[in-house]
């Protein structure tokens, strides 16, 4: 592919972006991607045959984006309690800057999960290292016991709830407020790892 190609190819992607987060999957027009990247609709069609070719591939773009950097964080050596904070700083960064990843998922394990588990697994995605670390913690007494398995999970729902529930939480609870939804969202970066360390954490005067 030719440096000109690639550099439509990603226009495309950025425009396509832009407008699933603005107008979602059901209200964005190829179109109106095809005027935002500075290309024609035919040109669009030639790289993305599809709506839903294109969603997902502004998914993936950003899903592998985001994969090697976790991956990185949990085969280190650092210890857990860091790692849980950097996993949400992470973590709720990057979905913050792609919220469409949690819909995309959703809406693909409903219509056809194994598609989403062979994407997943894929990226060679592989949690071995921090289960081992987790159970090594359990077994030293650093941490109270819990099974790797719920932490793991705990971690990933907390960050990823308030963006799944975003709708709920900007107009319901926020009072139609953006700026302090972003503000509560920077806030979850602390909140979420602190609640899930101070849950595991043993306590040395007992």
């Amino acid at each position: 592919m030719s440096k000109m190609d690639l550099n439509t190819e990603q226009a495309i992607l950025e425009a396509a972006k832009q407008v699933f987060i603005q107008k979602g999957m059901d209200g964005a027009r190829m179109q109106e991607i095809a005027d935002k990247a500075g290309i024609n609709k035919s040109l669009l069609h030639y790289y993305y045959r599809s709506k839903n070719k294109l969603f997902e591939a502004v998914f993936k773009e950003a899903f592998f984006k985001f994969i090697p950097n976790i991956m990185d964080l949990m085969n280190s050596e650092l210890p857990l309690f860091e790692k849980i904070r950097l996993f949400a700083i992470n973590y709720i960064d990057i979905i913050n800057e792609n919220p469409l990843m949690p819909v995309f998922i959703m809406h693909e394990l409903n219509r056809d999960p194994a598609k989403v588990a062979e994407m997943i697994k894929s990226t060679g995605i592989n949690p071995s290292k921090i289960i081992i670390q987790i159970n090594e913690e359990v077994a030293k007494g650093e941490i109270n016991p819990i099974d790797p398995f719920h932490l793991i999970v705990n971690l990933i729902s907390m960050c990823i709830f308030p963006f799944v529930a975003q709708p709920i939480l900007q107009y319901v609870i926020f009072n139609e407020n953006s700026e302090v939804y972003a503000a509560f969202i920077e806030q979850r970066k602390r909140e979420v790892p602190e609640f899930i360390i101070n849950s595991i954490k043993k306590d040395k005067r007992s």
